[in-house]
């Protein structure tokens, strides 16, 4: 467990909302799907599962915003930073995105999810592409295949702030 480095602090862009994960995630990924391109302006969101038990929000209060549907995406208020998600009926984890964290520059997603709605010219490093979603159970050899061969934070660097 002593290769994640952990804990991890990361926060929004103003810093006034700051989170902790003291936990190893369960997964990192890239999602190419429209939504995902809306919400970061971007090509595609980066995200990796941390289980639910191993992530704190430290200081301030986060607000939904997004879409306001069954998935809960969490922002600041003031600076409107899209900090994590807390995806329907799967309470056993929350989607913190990447870049939040302080130090996230040994991040690299090892699965890509809605390669179908992907820009054409839209690459990542991932390992592992899906048209769509692999179903809930698709996931379990995922976990155990991260836990083995995911990217973890550079030997050296201090990942927390004090």
């Amino acid at each position: 467990m002593d290769d994640w480095k952990l804990p991890w602090d990361g926060g929004c862009l103003c810093g006034g909302i700051r989170l902790r994960i003291s936990a190893p995630p369960l997964l990192t990924m890239a999602c190419h799907c429209t939504g995902c391109q809306k919400l970061s302006a971007s090509a595609y969101s980066l995200t990796m599962a941390v289980p639910s038990s191993g992530f704190t929000v430290t200081q301030g209060e986060p607000v939904v915003g997004g879409m306001h549907g069954p998935h809960r995406q969490l922002y600041c208020p003031h600076c409107k930073n899209w900090m994590f998600t807390h995806p329907h009926g799967l309470d056993f984890f929350v989607n913190v995105r990447a870049a939040m964290l302080d130090q996230h520059h040994w991040y690299a997603p090892f699965i890509e999810v809605f390669t179908s709605e992907k820009l054409p010219w839209a690459t990542t490093a991932a390992s592992h592409s899906f048209a769509t979603q692999p179903d809930l159970d698709g996931y379990a050899p995922l976990f155990e295949a991260f836990a083995r061969e995911g990217a973890r934070p550079v030997r050296g660097v201090r990942q927390n702030r004090q």
